[in-house]
């Protein structure tokens, strides 16, 4: 009797161990779950915006390169950038949003020398619009971060880190940014002024031939008109009969 009863009392014990090891790899497994879904809606919310800022960018594009003679390639760069934002991993989507905002912070300082284009109302509207989603980009990012901390250091922390491996959790990439992004774009409008000049002069220059080509033709003409004269003058007269 008093076999059986230790027997009891053994079985009993595995039985508690079993039921306690069955709920830590249930929680653990849960918990893994649910953080690695929390990066998951949040990058979600990331994507939406990234796709209404690629949206944006065609309509911003045809409503300044009409005004922006001079500023091809940087309206290239955005064009460029925009398509390479929507495909590849969190770290090629992060480079090429840091790139894409610190063009476009350099494209609105640029329009600061056309005040027609800046006077536009879809033009600020655009504007407007853009930059909302980019601030929206960078409060969304940050709950992103947050919560990829969170997913990563549960990857790491005993005893989940156990059946992260077991049931094979990945690790979560940062949405980082850049430190130039964070700082202010200084344009040196120089560049602009000189292609304006160039421009200009180009015009003049054009504008100085054609007044040259068009008194030498003048000149020419009344060097034939004088030569036409001497010869009529230097004919012999016919003398009138009586």
């Amino acid at each position: 009797m008093f076999f059986f009863g230790i027997l009891f009392d053994i079985s009993l014990i595995a039985l508690l161990l079993v039921v306690i090891v069955a709920l830590v790899v249930i929680l653990s497994f849960n918990t893994l779950v649910s953080r690695r879904n929390r990066v998951a809606n949040a990058w979600a919310q990331i994507d939406v915006q990234l796709k209404r800022r690629y949206d944006l960018i065609p309509k911003l594009v045809d409503t300044v390169k009409g005004y922006m003679t001079y500023e091809k390639n940087l309206l290239k760069d955005i064009t460029t950038l925009r398509s390479s934002i929507v495909a590849g991993s969190v770290q090629d989507k992060a480079s090429a949003n840091n790139q894409l905002s610190q063009t476009l912070k350099t494209l609105f300082a640029v329009a600061e020398k056309y005040p027609d284009l800046k006077a536009g109302k879809e033009f600020q509207e655009l504007q407007h619009e853009i930059e909302v989603t980019e601030d929206t980009i960078a409060f969304v990012r940050t709950s992103y971060n947050d919560y990829v901390l969170d997913y990563n250091n549960a990857l790491q922390m005993f005893p989940t880190n156990i059946f992260a491996q077991l049931f094979k959790f990945q690790k979560a990439d940062f949405f980082k940014t850049t430190e130039e992004e964070k700082k202010d774009v200084d344009v040196n409008f120089n560049d602009v002024n000189n292609n304006n000049n160039i421009n200009s002069n180009s015009n003049n220059s054009n504008n100085s031939n054609n007044n040259n080509n068009m008194q030498s033709n003048q000149s020419n003409k009344n060097l034939k008109k004088n030569d036409q004269n001497t010869k009529d003058n230097t004919k012999p007269k016919t003398k009138q009969s009586k």
